[in-house]
């Protein structure tokens, strides 16, 4: 136990400090586009630039007070629902896009920024050290806050991650839209990552890591919306009821954050019609998309929180165990 405590400890403070090269990154952008001295990015004007980094510096610190919050004591004093909402929707941006991590750099695509992801807001001309940085400090999260995270919600909430006691009747524990959004918002970006063209403009601006990136946001939005699936049906089932709850956790925080942080930049472009900025993608089919993955991810938290809170079923509901 001690051992294991040592590695949450030091996966929590690496989660905090591998985040600091990219907020220093990003305030050097903010500061040095201020003064004249670093160039706007591709497709942007100033005060789109400051907008768009200054988030990214507010999501950063973000970022760096969660790692905190996992192993420092006053992090356990935090309210549940607060700390809750932050670990998902961070999990959701860091620990989702591992894959996407390890399988572009299989394809040696690493390199590549995928013009219809909206995700990074870099220009081309930044240096390769730098981009290699930022690569580095999202992994290197990524994997803290997957080893971190689990820990600190065992600890806080020991009771949450046990399955509950099966209900004495067979009503659905929360409603079947969010399985039925979730999959079919997962087999539209399955198709666009298997090559299909339809709801495509720019057929010839797909790079491979498009392809992967596009195919991994499938994957997650598919297992969230089986394990969900499964988590309501109270069906028995051979899965774990943690690994239920880790797919259903990590798929729908991917929704939420991935497509709540593109869909601003999909509008703008559908607005805007920069000269420099192309999307793959329909941009009109790729805000729908992007809706339906925010409200989907959602609705699959709240399923996830007050799932239980049925007629006939058994203990109390996930947001009771949690707060």
């Amino acid at each position: 136990m001690k051992r294991w405590d040592r590695i949450r400890r030091a996966a929590a403070y690496g989660a905090a400090a591998a985040l600091v090269p990219y907020l220093l990154i990003k305030m050097a952008w903010v500061v040095g586009s201020l003064l004249g001295l670093l160039p706007v990015g591709q497709g942007f004007s100033l005060g789109g630039w400051l907008v768009l980094n200054t988030v990214t510096i507010g999501m950063a610190a973000a970022g760096i007070t969660l790692g905190l919050a996992l192993v420092r004591p006053w992090g356990m004093r935090i309210p549940g629902w607060l700390v809750g909402f932050f670990a998902w929707v961070g999990s959701g941006f860091l620990v989702s896009i591992l894959p996407f991590v390890v399988v572009s750099a299989l394809v040696n695509s690493g390199a590549e920024s995928p013009k219809g992801s909206g995700s990074s807001g870099s220009d081309a001309a930044m240096p390769g050290w730098e981009a290699m940085l930022l690569q580095c400090s999202f992994v290197s999260t990524g994997i803290a806050l997957a080893i971190a995270l689990p820990a600190y919600l065992w600890r806080r909430w020991p009771h949450a991650l046990r399955r509950p006691e099966p209900p004495s009747t067979r009503t659905p524990s929360g409603p079947l839209w969010p399985a039925v959004s979730g999959a079919l918002t997962g087999l539209a970006w399955l198709y666009w990552a298997a090559g299909g063209s339809l709801g495509i403009t720019h057929r010839d601006e797909r790079p491979a890591s498009w392809h992967v990136l596009v195919g991994v946001s499938a994957c997650w939005a598919l297992a969230a919306a089986a394990a969900v699936l499964a988590l309501v049906r109270r069906r028995p089932t051979r899965l774990p009821y943690p690994l239920l709850l880790a797919l259903a956790w990590l798929g729908s925080g991917s929704m939420f954050a991935w497509s709540g942080w593109r869909l601003p930049a999909t509008v703008y472009v559908a607005l805007a019609h920069p000269s420099d900025v192309s999307y793959p993608e329909n941009v009109a089919v790729a805000m729908a998309l992007h809706v339906t993955a925010v409200l989907t991810g959602a609705g699959i938290m709240v399923t996830l929180v007050r799932g239980d809170r049925v007629p006939g079923s058994a203990g109390p509901s996930l947001v009771d165990r949690m707060l």
